[in-house]
Parts: structure tokens; sequence; C-alpha cells
């Protein structure tokens, strides 16, 4: 168990690993070491962009535009 929520499972043994299982709550992000790096490089690279702040206004404007108001 990890910190309570996080449970880590062994599920087969073999020549060329452990193959693993996780069971985690759906509020858990779990990801595999490259995967997580790769999200981490694109919200750095995301946050150092440089956007002009009309151009940020435009793209908030276009986004709730497309999204359905649900009541």
């Amino acid at each position: 168990m990890i910190g309570g929520e996080v449970e880590v499972i062994v599920l087969g043994i073999t020549k060329d690993g452990v193959r693993l299982g996780i069971k985690a709550p759906q509020s858990v992000q779990v990801h595999r070491r490259e995967v997580f790096e790769a999200i981490a490089a694109e919200n750095r690279a995301a946050s150092e962009a440089k956007v002009p702040i009309q151009d940020a206004a435009a793209l908030l404007r276009a986004a709730q535009v497309r999204k359905p108001h649900v009541r």
C-alpha cells in the first residue's frame, strides 16, 4: 500500500521481468516513468510559451463557445 489508497500487486514474474498491477482511486493519476516525464516536459514547455494576452483571451473565448453549458 502507498499512502493508504494505492495498492501495488505483483501479477506475474517471468525471466524477462515482473508484471505489476496498480489499484488506485480515479482521482490519482498513475503513469509509467516515461509517460510521466513526457507530460512534465509538455507542461514545462507550455508554461514557458510566450502568448500575447490578446491571443490568450481569444483562446479562452473560443473554448467557452465550444464547451456545452451543463445545468
